[in-house]
């Protein structure tokens, strides 16, 4: 079951509401005194419907986790949907600039300290969760990818596992290797990161870039999965073929 409702971000977008969905498990109903891990995950209207989703195609994550009965709440928000670049400046901690766009504002480490101090309290207020570090997990894709680690590498003591799938590593690698080096990483942190084997080929220097980051990754002692995916492209379609990778690397 999807519970869709809407909230504001004072901080980002004032009154302006946006979506929220919150996939609850088979089990959530039958077993009214069990407690469930979280999994927070960006671009929410691209999650769990066609209908919503950006492109016509969502990840098909309420099937997934129908089919296999997975015992976890899935609190997934909606994107700024502004033409101003309104997605891109929420989900970037690091400023950069695009030929085509300008520049971009950074405006992710606000959009996180929305997402720990108000909305992962109402998730917690409202459900069943269990609200402990352990039990709390992120991902996302593309630049929600990048959030995904992100809020691993600095927002460790709510999150011990996250999934990046296709991060868009090439907004500041620079930046992105000194957060790794300055992160203060718990022993049992977990990170599952990809690409598609297509959008490598596509974007010669984010191989290099890609093995670089999982090099500092691994060095700094995070428990990593990572992958290049055969015939993987940076599309909705792909994500959801990774579904069940980086379940399992959330889950293990």
């Amino acid at each position: 079951m999807v519970e869709k409702w809407k909230i504001t971000i004072p901080e980002l977008t004032g009154e302006e509401e946006c979506g929220v969905y919150v996939y609850l498990p088979t089990m959530y109903e039958t077993e009214p005194e069990r407690y469930f891990a979280v999994l927070y995950m960006f671009d929410g209207h691209n999650v769990f419907f066609d209908s919503d989703a950006t492109y016509g195609k969502c990840w098909g994550m309420k099937e997934y986790m129908d089919q296999t009965e997975t015992s976890l709440i899935i609190a997934a928000i909606e994107c700024n949907h502004s033409p101003n670049h309104g997605r891109l400046k929420e989900y970037t901690p690091f400023p950069f600039e695009m030929d085509e766009i300008g520049k971009i504002e950074a405006r992710g480490q606000i959009t996180m300290n929305w997402m720990v101090h108000t909305f992962k309290q109402e998730i917690d207020r409202r459900y069943r969760t269990l609200p402990e570090r352990e039990h709390t997990y992120i991902a996302g894709s593309s630049m929600g990818g990048l959030m995904s680690l992100y809020a691993l590498l600095k927002y460790s003591q709510y999150f011990s596992r996250a999934a990046a799938l296709s991060p868009s590593l090439w907004v500041d690698p620079d930046g992105i290797s000194h957060m790794i080096k300055h992160a203060v990483i718990p022993a049992d942190t977990v990170l599952y990161m990809d690409y598609g084997e297509k959008e490598l080929a596509q974007y010669k220097k984010f191989g290099h870039l890609f093995g670089k980051i999982t090099a500092k990754l691994i060095k700094k002692g995070i428990l990593l999965e990572s992958r290049i995916v055969p015939g993987g492209n940076h599309c909705e379609a792909s994500w959801e073929r990774q579904i069940p990778f980086f379940m399992d690397a959330l889950l293990y």
